[in-house]
């Protein structure tokens, strides 16, 4: 699964969700599935270096 696909089942979850922990749990994960979007975009842009930094 393509993590842009992932994002967006997370956000259609978070849209169904009634109960306030289930939402918390999507919220979270829906947070670090952008955040690695954002690492990989950068990665691929050459804002950052894909190298570890030692």
């Amino acid at each position: 699964m393509l993590l842009e696909q992932h994002i967006e089942e997370l956000r259609l979850e978070l849209r169904e969700a009634i109960d306030p922990v289930e939402r918390r749990e999507i919220e979270i994960e829906l947070e670090l599935a952008r955040a690695e979007l954002a690492v990989i975009t950068a990665e691929q842009e050459g804002a950052i270096g894909a190298e570890p930094p030692f």
